[in-house]
């Protein structure tokens, strides 16, 4: 009696479900979500980083998705500009390549004129007998093109959307399990557990949105008791990092003889990331790691470009992950459809349940204004769509503005060395700040764990950003752990398990 009823309840702490929450809560609506891990521990943090146009989707004529996504980036760039920037592609060619010329240049002029780009410059032919963009590659190509995509930090993006649903309202429990759910009426009544404190919590909410991503069919299943649910393709996606194989900003995309494509990224300044692998998945989810054979493609094919083969002895981390993607009945992995699907059940007879299929980062943000007109319908409108104006926390300055955010932070708190205040914004944006506070100096910081991450960084994500693990830290708030040793990330460990987080929901 009494108990407080959600108008959404929310399954999922990836880029989608926390999309919805936020785009949810900035309308009015009462928003709880769920996620049984930590946010972006699965899908969302293991993508290729990309807030891109999806080229090679045009191959398999997608185009409303590719013009979607086109129309997105300068939007999310403009939104998140600490965590998104744009950068260059370079796509080598040479005659009797894969792709004719033509079929490239067709390409790119779709690319250049689908979508509306404003900021980010126009499609460029390269001669590689000049560029330097060709020092790092084999000298059979004497031309290439450039185009133009953009970068995210993926998993800073999912936190960055978490952290705004609950700043406009919403309940966000991380590391919070859905055991069921079952209608009563015209409610939702959903039992979760607590996998930190054990607590098992009853919730009840008007409408229930399933954006589990690769447990979308699991949640159905299992939460639900339809057995026969088959709506998703596991699709496993892995990548290399490994020392960097070339200087300068720009990122080289490599065509293989089997058709497929791979990226060659420059990546947390040192390194270089490649990827990615396609291929079909039919294991749990959460177990999902790179295979020798992924290893091995991924060396080889980059080797096929780079002028200094990759080989498996450079690689310095990995990363793998599975694409829930919506099962169109396409014949190989890579040509399984990257569009979302969007579902309501239950409409007109009970409490009605939202399904989320598919999707990728690139339009996770028009995916949340699409279910949220799917909710509107379902039990009505709240408000209209606002977040294509909108900043995540710390975004708030120009597109072009990191530079000059840069210099402030560094007039601010002169005491920082250049690369820590350039990490400090990419990572936090504006909320640098806050996070320093009144430091004023190197030893107001506290404990340096490693590299150049300090206490007061450390206490920030936990008290701010939910961190409850050094992985949630080094892995995925930070990308640290490639620069901290096994001994320093212990002694994180250890100080984080005797520091609970003050507030962060």
């Amino acid at each position: 009696m009494g108990q407080h009823v959600h108008d959404l309840f929310v399954i999922g702490g990836g880029i989608n479900g926390c999309g919805i929450a936020r785009d949810a809560a900035g309308r009015g609506y009462s928003v709880a979500l769920a996620e049984m891990n930590d946010f972006a521990s699965g899908t969302s943090s293991g993508a290729t980083k990309l807030i891109h146009g999806g080229l090679r989707y045009l191959e398999h004529y997608e185009f409303r998705l590719v013009r979607e996504a086109l129309m997105e980036r300068e939007i999310l760039w403009a939104m998140a500009p600490h965590v998104i920037w744009p950068m260059r592609f370079v796509l080598p060619y040479h005659k009797g390549g894969i792709r004719p010329a033509w079929l490239i240049r067709l390409g790119l002029f779709l690319y250049d004129h689908l979508g509306g780009r404003k900021l980010l410059p126009a499609t460029a032919v390269l001669d590689m007998r000049r560029d330097a963009a060709a020092k790092p590659l084999k000298s059979l190509f004497t031309k290439a093109f450039e185009y133009s995509d953009g970068w995210v930090d993926d998993a800073r993006m999912v936190v960055l959307n978490a952290r705004d649903a609950a700043d406009r309202g919403a309940l966000i429990m991380p590391r919070t399990k859905v055991t069921s759910a079952r209608r009563e009426g015209d409610l939702w009544s959903i039992e979760t557990v607590d996998a930190v404190s054990g607590v098992q919590t009853t919730h009840k909410a008007r409408m229930l949105v399933n954006a589990a991503g690769p447990w979308v069919d699991h949640v159905i299943r299992e939460a639900f008791g339809q057995h026969e649910a088959r709506h998703v393709r596991l699709v496993q996606g892995s990548h290399i990092i490994v020392r960097k194989k070339f200087d300068g900003p720009r990122a080289y995309f490599f065509q293989n003889p089997d058709n497929r494509i791979i990226f060659a990224i420059p990546y947390e300044q040192d390194f270089t990331l490649i990827g990615t692998t396609d291929r079909d998945y039919t294991g749990n989810p959460r177990d999902v790691k790179i295979s020798e054979e992924e290893i091995g493609y991924l060396c080889g094919a980059a080797s096929e470009y780079f002028k200094e083969s990759v080989r498996s002895e450079d690689i310095v981390w990995t990363y793998s992950a599975v694409r829930p993607l919506f099962d169109d009945g396409a014949s190989k992995a890579q040509e399984a459809t990257r569009d979302y699907v969007l579902k309501v059940e239950g409409e007109g007879s009970g409490a009605p349940l939202l399904n989320v299929f598919g999707g990728k980062l690139t339009t996770y943000r028009r995916l949340a204004e699409h279910a949220l007109q799917k909710i509107a319908g379902a039990i009505g409108s709240k408000g209209g769509s606002w977040t294509a104006g909108s900043r995540l926390p710390g975004g708030d300055f120009p597109a072009t503005g990191y530079e000059t955010e840069v210099a402030k932070l560094k007039m601010a708190y002169p005491f920082l060395s250049e690369p820590h205040a350039r990490r400090l914004v990419r990572r936090y944006g504006t909320r640098a700040a806050m996070l320093l506070g009144g430091s004023s100096r190197t030893e107001d910081l506290g404990y340096c764990f490693g590299a150049d991450l300090y206490e007061v960084e450390v206490r920030y994500l936990i008290d701010h950003e939910w961190a409850k693990t050094a992985d949630d830290i080094l892995w995925r708030r930070t990308k640290d752990g490639l620069r901290l040793n096994k001994e320093q990330a212990a002694i994180l460990a250890d100080y984080m398990a005797d520091r609970p987080a003050l507030m962060a929901g």
